[in-house]
């Protein structure tokens, strides 16, 4: 038996809504089903702002180009770092969209950054290696991490690839210094607690739509949040379900399926 509809929504976007620039099956149906339901886009990639992400749902047509809509762990790092020290300095490692962020509530610093960030997409070289080891071991910086995704999906040139993700390009980091860094991204409960208080919502009347078992099911599910797995993303229809997760409270194929699935069991929700 289920519970009780959720108050609210968190919604992974790779994936779920979308491959590359491509729309998936059933994407935008779904989203105009649950658009009197207040709902939140949460994704590990912290390589473009808020407002690059909500320009690309506009133009796949999927939603109207609202950034408040979006929280990335480019977002939720930066937050994080605000609340632990105001007006702190940092050494980010990553795209421009990570120092974006970074750089609402910080200022970059290679000198005396009291944080090393690293994110995904170009930026680890052998040089800012360096410099975030010797800010870590010499100057007592806290190494921070956007996401622990050791993998990510991309399409480049028209053809998927597998790239490092976040958890890839902090190892280096990671084993030079002799410790572990802070991750914001899901699994961990930094990304969904942000994504939960934006929308004011507890963990309990909350679901969560993902496609990964690791990172957006398995993470929820430890929060006490209801969820969703929809096999449209690299776990695919016919993989069997990893024995040492729980499985999640929806395991479906595409998106029309899951409205299917809640209409049954809340036929007065959506």
């Amino acid at each position: 038996m289920h519970k009780q509809s959720p108050q609210a929504l968190l919604i992974d976007m790779d994936g779920v809504l979308y491959h590359g620039t491509q729309v998936l099956p059933f994407a935008r149906e779904f989203l105009n089903a649950i658009a009197s339901v207040p709902h939140l886009f949460l994704t590990n990639n912290p390589i473009a702002t808020s407002a690059q992400v909500a320009e690309k749902l506009e133009a796949m047509g999927l939603c109207s180009a609202d950034s408040s809509r979006i929280l990335t762990s480019g977002m939720a790092t930066a937050r994080w770092l605000a609340n632990q020290l105001p007006s702190f300095r940092y050494f980010a490692v990553g795209a421009e969209g990570l120092d974006a962020e970074l750089s609402r509530h910080g200022t970059a610093d290679s000198e005396h950054a009291d944080f090393v960030v690293v994110g995904e997409g170009v930026g680890l070289d052998y040089a800012s290696l360096t410099t975030g080891i010797n800010l870590i071991l010499k100057n007592g910086a806290r190494l921070v991490s956007t996401n622990p995704d050791q993998t990510v999906d991309a399409h480049v040139d028209g053809r998927h690839r597998i790239l490092p993700g976040g958890g890839a390009l902090v190892a280096p980091f990671e084993t030079a210094c002799g410790c572990k860094s802070v991750t914001i991204g899901k699994p961990e409960p930094l990304l969904y607690e942000q994504g939960m208080g934006q929308l004011g919502v507890s963990a309990r009347r909350c679901l969560m739509v993902g496609d990964r078992p690791d990172t957006d099911i398995n993470g929820a599910h430890r929060l006490g949040m209801q969820t969703a797995l929809v096999r449209t993303g690299r776990f695919l229809p016919d993989e069997s379900w990893p024995l040492q997760l729980s499985e999640p409270d929806w395991d479906v194929e595409n998106l029309q399926e899951l409205l299917r699935a809640w209409r049954k069991v809340w036929p007065e929700w959506i």
